[in-house]
């Protein structure tokens, strides 16, 4: 990816603000000459930041502002560990909706819009993300928040929403009640923004087909605002993002190398115009590629693109000598025609070996049927991934869903 002059210069800009503030990112980046970082090459040799290095500058320690000039702070949606506490200036709330409004209007979505919230608000970044940017579009936000189920498809249906904002989890969920309940045609919806985890395509196009929308991946974290720094448009050909408050490198996590373009690996970002708390070279883990330039988008928009989120480099578990990670089994799971998108891997250690048990939903209903795709599944796991498995075809809503992210590998073998 080209680093521009004018990123360059906002880069510099970050630097000396965080020189400046004598915080916690200051020691780590050390004495480096700020002014000489001129060009691709020497932004290259500045070290990068981990979710490790903001945890240890918690509670504020990030910030690179006054006390005063703070009018709001988010945290990571962790579960565990020190929370990460992200400042947010005035400008950075603005700056947000901002780019939170480009994501709508890739999508299509205009100020006729109804736009029903359903991820969390709080300290997560994600349901009041979604908010800002409807607002700013000039749309009707419903900012439903998580759950109750009940009373989210009584306001999608009397409001009348036309774009649904969730988790794809949540949105299985909802299309799976709304086909269940007969309300397909007693409902708006047109669109669905959805984001927070990894989805695979068996798992979108069951959400389109049952909800009969076009669906747009949104991408974002809290440490870089939060939800809304990239979307798809409707030509699905990788996710837009904001090359004038954002640089995005792709690097080989373990050699820590810069990627060319088109390679797969884990993205970096760095923030050039956040105040409250900008980060310079921060690793995300999420799995991804840049799409080279010589591959424009039909859409004719100038923004670069990332394609879809494979994966986490966390997510990956290692079974038998083998690295797994979720995007290998939603791909090979497109190949089994009678197979659904909700799946569940268990791993456990049993009599000194490792045991991986897949269990799959199917509208199959005869067990000769289920055990023929059972029989499908320990193939291609065994041809794809180069693992055996113990197979297990289960009816359509046997396993569990999820109002928020869904968990589908569990690795009991450390528990």
């Amino acid at each position: 990816m080209k680093l521009s002059e004018q990123q360059l210069a906002k880069i510099r800009k970050q630097l000396h603000r965080i020189a400046d503030s004598n915080g916690f990112y200051a020691g780590k980046l050390g004495n480096i000459d700020i002014d000489a970082i001129t060009s691709r090459e020497a932004f290259e040799t500045l070290p990068f930041s981990e979710k490790a290095d903001l945890r240890d500058a918690y509670p504020l320690g990030l910030s690179v502002v006054s006390e005063e000039e703070v009018v709001r702070i988010h945290s990571s949606s962790g579960t565990t560990g020190t929370p990460v506490i992200i400042p947010y200036t005035q400008k950075d709330v603005d700056d947000w909706a901002i780019l939170f409004k480009r994501c709508y209007e890739i999508a299509g979505i205009t100020q006729e819009d109804r736009i029903q919230i359903t991820p969390g608000y709080g300290l997560w970044t994600a349901g009041i993300g979604f908010q800002l940017g409807a607002e700013l579009l000039g749309a009707m936000a419903v900012p439903m928040g998580p759950g109750n189920t009940e009373k989210q498809l009584r306001f999608m249906e009397d409001i009348g929403s036309t774009v649904l904002c969730s988790t794809s989890s949540y949105a299985l969920l909802l299309a799976e009640e709304i086909a269940k309940r007969g309300l397909k045609d007693k409902i708006k919806l047109k669109k669905g923004v959805i984001g927070s985890e990894r989805w695979g395509e068996k798992m979108r196009q069951r959400i389109a087909s049952e909800l009969g929308i076009e669906l747009y991946d949104i991408y974002g974290l809290t440490e870089i605002y939060g939800p809304g720094i990239g979307i798809n448009c409707k030509y699905e050909t990788g996710m837009h993002y904001f090359d004038d408050y954002l640089y995005f490198e792709v690097i080989d996590p373990k050699t820590m190398e810069v990627l060319p373009d088109g390679e797969l690996g884990e993205l970096v970002i760095t923030t050039l115009e956040k105040e409250g708390a900008p980060l310079i070279r921060y690793r995300t883990h999420d799995l991804t590629r840049i799409i080279p330039e010589d591959e424009p988008c039909p859409c004719g928009r100038s923004y670069p693109r990332i394609d879809v989120i494979l994966g986490r480099t966390d997510d990956m578990v290692k079974v038998k000598g083998v690295n797994i990670f979720p995007g290998q089994i939603e791909d090979l799971l497109k190949e089994l025609e009678d197979a659904s998108s909700e799946y569940q891997v268990n791993i456990d250690h049993i009599d000194g070996k490792d045991h991986i048990k897949v269990r799959v939903e199917t509208e199959l209903e005869g067990e000769n049927e289920k055990r023929a795709l059972e029989k499908r599944l320990v193939s291609l796991f065994k041809t794809r991934i180069n693992v055996t498995v113990e197979p297990e075809a289960v009816d359509i809503g046997v396993l569990p869903r999820s109002e928020k992210k869904s968990k589908r590998i569990f690795d009991n073998r450390f528990v």
